[in-house]
């Protein structure tokens, strides 16, 4: 997945989810917390996916990322216009009031409040980028 996306949150808590990620999402997807105070989107193959690493781990490590990311999780099923309803919880979570960002990124795709994404945005050193890639062989 990828791109970035701007939309708004309406007045029953319903956002628009971009056809395009929506095509790569499927039909059905996972909304739960994410990291660095966004939501994250995965489609259930790759939430399948996460589900399993998680509960392979040692009880003691994987305790707190199953209270994390499950006890938010809400199956996400589009209505006829493409919006799915975020849960108030996870919109206090988000700090998500009306503008949205909604970008992709390789295997999901993430809902960040657009004022936090910006401040997110401009915190990114591209130092910091360059020597990461360096380190990672990119």
């Amino acid at each position: 997945m990828k791109g970035t996306y701007e939309h708004n949150v309406d007045a029953k808590g319903r956002l628009f989810i971009p056809t395009k990620l929506r095509d790569e999402l499927g039909d059905n997807f996972v909304m739960t917390k994410g990291l660095d105070g966004c939501l994250s989107l995965y489609s259930q193959k790759n939430w399948a996916i996460m589900e399993e690493k998680i509960a392979s781990l040692p009880s003691s490590k994987a305790r707190s990322l199953q209270r994390y990311f499950f006890s938010n999780a809400m199956d996400c099923e589009p209505d006829s216009q493409g919006r799915v309803v975020i849960p108030q919880v996870l919109r206090e979570f988000a700090g998500i009031t009306k503008a949205v960002v909604v970008i992709g990124i390789v295997d999901k795709a993430e809902i960040w409040d657009a004022e936090k994404w910006r401040q997110y945005n401009e915190s990114i050193d591209e130092e910091d980028v360059l020597k990461s890639m360096e380190e990672l062989g990119i």
